[in-house]
Formats: C-alpha cells, structure tokens, sequence
C-alpha cells in the first residue's frame, strides 16, 4: 500500500516520498499467487509463471513480455488491471519491469515532461533541452551533473518530487547529465 511521509532537509526544500508498488496475480482478477514488487526487475520469472492481473498503486511502470526489459512493453499507470487484455496485453507474459521518472521543463512540474529510465550522458543530445526546471523522482536514486559526460557540480536525488532546481541544491536550472547511483 501506499504512503506518503514527509521530511525538511537542512535547505530549504520538502520531498514527498512515496513507495511505489506494482502487484502482480497469475489470475484474473486479482486471484491467485501474487507478487508485489517496489522496484526495477529484470527477471520476474522466478516469481510468478504468468500473469492476469495487476494492481498499481502509484507511479507508471513498464512491463515487458521477456526477461532483461525485451519484448512486448506495456506502459502502466495507476489503477486495477483485472485481465491482461485491459493493459492491451498479447498473452500473460510479463517477465521484467521498470518504473518512469520524469523531468520537466519548467518549475512546478510543468511544462514538457520528459520521461526517463537510464542514464544520460547529455541532456541536449536525448531532450533539445539544456535546464531541467523541476524532476519527479519515483525511483532509485540519481546524481544531476552541471555538464554533459557527467562533469561540474553534482546534485544528489533521492525518491521525491523537486519543484524546483532549487530543491535539489542547484543556483540553476542547467543539468548536463544524469545517472542512476548503484552502489553505495
């Protein structure tokens, strides 16, 4: 289930945390063995032998129909999906998944948002964009870099919403690069 808890850092910024669950069932309706999951996989298979129904709780997910993010993707967001034919599913095979983060163009979550699940080693090269104005972070945590290939200063962010470049430690707007932090 779902929760939101919220936390004052020493800047001056609040970041809602949210953790982010997609339920997986091997029956219709919400039936049979289950499988709950609250981050990226790349192999489902051990979990569950098919899949006819889903619940999301909060955030948008990619399915995929083959392990290792292949095969046919089913982009998913919140709500019940009580047969596999509801997500426009081709049969009940879903193996990996992810799910989206998102950054925009303009400050409180608005204008053009730009989806994303990899790393990025310029900005400009995969948006048109140079400034990142606010960022909704569903999922891992990520490092902003001032500059393409992963150069300049460097801002940490951890699941939450950033209104503003401000609330992830930035003077402004201009992200060069990102990338997923995988070890700590």
């Amino acid at each position: 289930s779902q929760f939101a808890h919220r936390h004052q850092e020493k800047l001056p910024s609040l970041f809602d945390f949210i953790i982010l669950q997609v339920i997986f069932y091997e029956d219709k309706n919400f039936q049979g063995r289950r499988y709950e999951c609250s981050t990226d996989c790349a192999d489902l298979q051990s979990y569950f032998s098919r899949c006819n129904s889903i619940r999301l709780d909060s955030a948008c997910w990619v399915l995929y129909e083959k392990p290792n993010y292949m095969g046919y993707q089913y982009v998913l967001t919140r709500g019940e999906y009580p047969e596999y034919q509801r997500w426009m599913g081709f049969n009940d095979s879903i193996r990996s998944c992810r799910v989206y983060n998102y950054v925009y163009e303009r400050a409180e979550l608005g204008g053009s948002m730009m989806e994303f699940l990899d790393d990025c080693p310029s900005v400009y090269e995969r948006f048109r964009h140079h400034d990142i104005h606010s960022c909704h972070v569903m999922d891992g945590y990520w490092t902003f870099y001032e500059h393409p290939n992963y150069k300049g200063k460097q801002y940490f962010l951890r699941p939450g919403e950033y209104k503003r470049f401000s609330d992830w430690g930035a003077s402004g707007a201009t992200v060069g690069a990102f990338r997923r932090i995988t070890d700590f």
